[in-house]
């Protein structure tokens, strides 16, 4: 069969174009879509910042890889790593025992303490017993969800769970907990905004508990990615060894001095 000249080169310019047109991501890295400053939230203008932001885009930079940002639902985070939607949690996930079971981690990336805020009463006393009959308020499937329901529901407390942090904070604002509980540089954030210096105060960081609060946080990984999982290690390595996390660290003055990163 013949086929017209012209119709040949229209295709052919087709296939140029095809092949000349960027290719899709090559790392889908899993952001929870909420806002969880200063690690990462959205702009005015939508766009995706924070610290966590940051230190992603020198990961991919470092690794010489396209990547893309994706929104996922935290309670969801997991099962779309696992299932394929995404390739990497960066979502300030910390790495326990508990969640190994199901997916492997990249090396530490930050470390915080974890603290319980509450409203302005002086009272620092954030012992178990000290909080029997109190409502704390806590974001769901959290290593802080487990380690309240351990220490303080069991001693008494009501753990009132929700979809995301800011939503905890919000009722925390408006007297419906008694409590929050969270990563501290998160909840140093909350208070340093109207809402929370107006409301709220510092009520101490809670007792240490490896097993449940696990050893940092680090980029979530599926078990079989394990060329991806030295890539990753590799840049974070090469990047604490020139200096970086220190330097995305200066554009976040409150959180100089808070966090622990690894040195090399």
């Amino acid at each position: 069969m013949k086929l017209n000249r012209r119709y040949v080169l229209a295709a052919a310019a087709v296939a140029m174009m095809a092949s000349a047109a960027p290719a899709m991501a090559d790392i889908k890295f899993g952001v929870a879509a909420e806002p969880y400053p200063p690690f990462s939230s959205k702009d005015a203008s939508g766009t995706w910042v924070g610290w966590e932001i940051d230190l992603m885009n020198a990961v991919c930079a470092q690794m010489n890889e396209k990547c893309e940002l994706v929104e996922v639902a935290w309670d969801g985070i997991i099962p779309a790593l696992t299932s394929k939607q995404i390739d990497v949690i960066w979502s300030s996930m910390s790495i326990t025992g508990e969640r190994k079971k199901t997916i492997d981690f990249t090396n530490m990336y930050y470390n915080t303490p974890t603290v319980i805020i509450g409203a302005k009463t002086g009272d620092m006393d954030i012992a178990p017993d000290h909080l029997k009959g109190k409502v704390i308020g806590v974001q769901v499937s959290t290593i802080h969800e487990k380690y309240l329901q351990k220490y303080y529901g069991a001693a008494g407390a009501e753990i009132k769970t929700y979809a995301t942090q800011d939503e905890a904070n919000n009722d925390l604002a408006a007297g419906r907990v008694d409590y929050v509980q969270a990563d501290g540089s998160a909840l140093d954030a909350f208070l340093k905004t109207e809402q929370g210096t107006a409301c709220c105060e510092l009520k101490g960081q809670v007792a240490d508990d490896p097993e449940i609060l696990g050893e940092g946080v680090g980029g979530g990984i599926r078990k079989e990615d394990t060329a991806l999982k030295e890539k990753l290690n590799a840049a974070i390595s090469a990047l604490a060894k020139a200096g970086k996390f220190d330097e995305i660290t200066k554009n976040y003055p409150d959180l100089i001095g808070k966090m622990i990163n690894p040195k090399e």
